[in-house]
């Protein structure tokens, strides 16, 4: 699995095999160029300047969901991050001076690795079940739960702030 860094904390029960509370399907994968952690851009502005497109996938029984969407620019995609670890509840990034709770972190290991990505909506194909997406920052083959269309006029808050760091005035 991975090793934990100075500040981690665990959770005492690995929610990966605990029984669900909700069930959840699947309705489509990623198709993107990543294909290690490595590779895979850390956000989706790191996502943007590769210049690397993708491909969202919606299963057959799915399709008929997509009706209405042409003529959208963006939409919200969220996804499965399956290979994130999900015991740490206070976490240290790489980047950071002082280790967060998970809730204060955007990372993908957390209780429910559940992936939250905007994308510009670059090409439809309602029939096949193809959205061609400006970029994505998850591995090729990541399961995609939800789609929804995004809303500038709703879902955008510009003086929004991220969580201040600890030792920071």
């Amino acid at each position: 699995m991975f090793e934990p860094r100075e500040g981690e904390v665990p959770l005492a029960d690995d929610p990966s095999r605990m029984p669900g509370d909700a069930g959840i399907v699947f309705i489509g994968h990623i198709r993107s160029p990543w294909k290690t952690r490595q590779d895979c851009p850390k956000n989706m502005a790191a996502a943007r300047a590769t210049g690397q497109q993708a491909t969202l996938e919606i299963e057959g029984p799915y399709r008929p969901g997509l009706e209405g969407l042409r003529g959208t620019s963006h939409v919200v995609v969220l996804s499965w991050l399956g290979h994130a670890a999900r015991n740490l509840i206070v976490q240290k990034p790489r980047h950071a001076t002082s280790a967060k709770g998970v809730f204060a972190l955007r990372s993908p290991a957390r209780p429910n690795p559940i992936g939250l990505h905007v994308a510009q909506v670059v090409a439809l194909d309602e029939a096949a079940g193809l959205l061609t997406l400006d970029a994505i920052d998850v591995l090729d083959g990541t399961p995609v739960i939800d789609l929804k269309p995004y809303f500038a006029s709703i879902d955008s808050f510009p003086d929004a702030l991220p969580p201040r760091d600890r030792n920071a005035p």
